[in-house]
């Protein structure tokens, strides 16, 4: 196997899953908000586990307290696991909804980065930062890069190691880590 695109969690297969699955993907950005990094892009491989693979529409369609219980199960998938199901479930409804089930859609054929930031601005739970993030992280990570894709997400496309975009190693983890907490000493955010 060769090393996956995306190396944030240290577990092979979990990275190996938000590389290549990109359900799997938009979910573990979903979960990177209060919670470290290698945790939240391990709950899809987790949450895979526990339903017997990922499939959008499946858990569009769950009854909400049972979806909330696979989120609950120790250990839970985040530290808020009800709110986070909540948010999951409608971004997998959103996602079959208007993409037909598949999350690689938002990105298939498109050639203009902001028809694309539009796109992803437009899942639940995503906000300017998370979709500025997820796009930079396609074209560096995944070799997504629709024009524009740099001015689209700025300053999430420049070489400063500032978000999970930039981490396709533990070593790059680690700069991460330090730039934040570098950042953080000086009162400033991962996009300053």
């Amino acid at each position: 196997m060769t090393a996956p695109a995306i190396r944030v969690t240290g577990i092979d297969e979990a990275d190996e899953l938000v590389s290549t699955d990109p359900l799997a993907l938009v979910i573990g950005m979903l979960l990177d908000q209060q919670i470290p990094m290698e945790w939240a892009f391990k709950g899809p491989a987790t949450l895979s586990e526990r339903l017997g693979g990922l499939d959008a529409a499946r858990i569009a369609a769950m009854d909400p307290d049972d979806f909330a219980a696979v989120f609950a199960t120790k250990p839970a998938l985040h530290r808020f696991p009800g709110s986070m199901a909540k948010r999951t479930q409608e971004l997998c409804r959103h996602i079959t909804e208007v993409w037909n089930g598949d999350a690689g859609n938002l990105w298939t054929g498109v050639s203009d980065a902001n028809e694309l930031m539009a796109r992803v601005r437009a899942l639940p739970g995503y906000g300017d930062e998370k979709s500025r993030i997820l796009v930079a992280m396609l074209a560096k990570r995944l070799g997504v890069r629709p024009k524009g894709w740099e001015t689209a997400t700025a300053p999430f496309s420049d070489d400063q190691p500032r978000s999970v975009a930039d981490i396709d190693s533990p070593e790059s983890l680690a700069r991460v880590r330090e730039w934040k907490k570098a950042m953080k000493a000086k009162g400033k955010s991962k996009a300053d």
